[in-house]
C-alpha cells in the first residue's frame, strides 16, 4: 500500500537541491521539499508535511498530523514505514 506519512521538517540540509530533514516518529530522513516550498526554505522548519517516497507532498496542520500518526500507529503502518526509512538510510551510508 502507498501512503503518506506525517513528518515534521526540522532542518534545511541542502537548499540548492530543495532538501530538508524531516522527523517521523523519532526517525530522521532527508526529503525533497520542492512541492511544498512557497518562499524561503527556512520557513518550513517546524511545519508538518505528508511524506511519500522521499518527497514532502503537501503541508498539513499539526492536529491532522497527530490524528494520522495515531491511526497509523494503531494499524502498525508507522513502525513499518520508519523501519524501511531507517533501513534505506543504513544502506545509503555503506
Amino acid at each position: 500500500m502507498c501512503l503518506g506519512i506525517p513528518g515534521q521538517i526540522v532542518a534545511i540540509t541542502a537548499p540548492e537541491r530543495m532538501m530538508a530533514m524531516a522527523e517521523v516518529s523519532g526517525v530522521r530522513r532527508e526529503v525533497n521539499v520542492a512541492c511544498v516550498a512557497d518562499g524561503p526554505l527556512e520557513t518550513l522548519i517546524g511545519e508538518w508535511v505528508l511524506i511519500h517516497v522521499g518527497f514532502a507532498m503537501s503541508r498539513i496542520d499539526p492536529e491532522e498530523a497527530e490524528k494520522t500518526l495515531i491511526a497509523l500507529h494503531e494499524l502498525g503502518e508507522v513502525a513499518e514505514a520508519t523501519g524501511q526509512m531507517a533501513e534505506a538510510d543504513r544502506a545509503l551510508a555503506q
